[in-house]
């Protein structure tokens, strides 16, 4: 449990530092906006790399049961994944569902964390998928204190691939993809 939660202090501590504008603008001045970029990424990926294998190390000690969620909260699940795998692209594809949800890649890990809340009952579950939401929640909160990034838009074509895609990715997470990745069945 002390690997996982290192990790996400680790990844969480690059996360952050966007937050505060003036932090990022002095380490973007020492470092320079491609050092700085490097260092965010490497520091991210090994904080990741902590979390997962903290994660897994956690799973392998036996799971420390915190509460047994009901069955019905699978369905509740499902259906937050698939909003979450929908408006992930939308980060990356300009359109009106972007410009509806202003932040998808917030709204993906929001609804991420809270549909695995909802049906891991295990400390290791908690810790991490309540501290992905609590981050999430505070960047979007920070994000409303940040200069906004103007608008851009996109045309109709992008909002049916974003469609599209978030579709066919939680079609291929459901029956395959999170048994190969993350060793669980999600139906079964």
């Amino acid at each position: 449990m002390e690997i996982l939660v290192l990790g996400l202090v680790v990844f969480f501590a690059a996360h952050l530092v966007p937050t505060r504008p003036a932090l990022r603008s002095a380490l973007v001045e020492r470092v320079g906006a491609l050092g700085y970029r490097a260092a965010h990424s490497v520091v991210a990926l090994v904080g990741f790399a902590l979390i997962v294998y903290g994660y897994g190390m956690a799973r392998e000690q036996g799971p420390a049961l915190v509460y047994d969620p009901p069955y019905w909260l699978r369905h509740v699940t499902m259906l937050l994944m698939l909003i979450a795998f929908i408006v992930l692209p939308a980060s990356f594809l300009p359109g009106k569902i972007k410009a509806a949800v202003k932040h998808p890649m917030l709204v993906a890990v929001k609804a991420w964390a809270l549909s695995h809340l909802l049906v891991n009952g295990d400390l290791a579950s908690l810790v991490l998928f309540a501290s992905f939401l609590a981050w999430a929640v505070y960047d979007r909160i920070s994000m409303k204190r940040r200069p906004a990034p103007a608008p851009v838009k996109g045309p109709v074509v992008n909002d049916i691939l974003v469609v599209v895609i978030g579709v066919v990715l939680y079609a291929s997470f459901v029956m395959k993809l999170h048994l190969w990745l993350i060793g669980v069945p999600v139906i079964g």
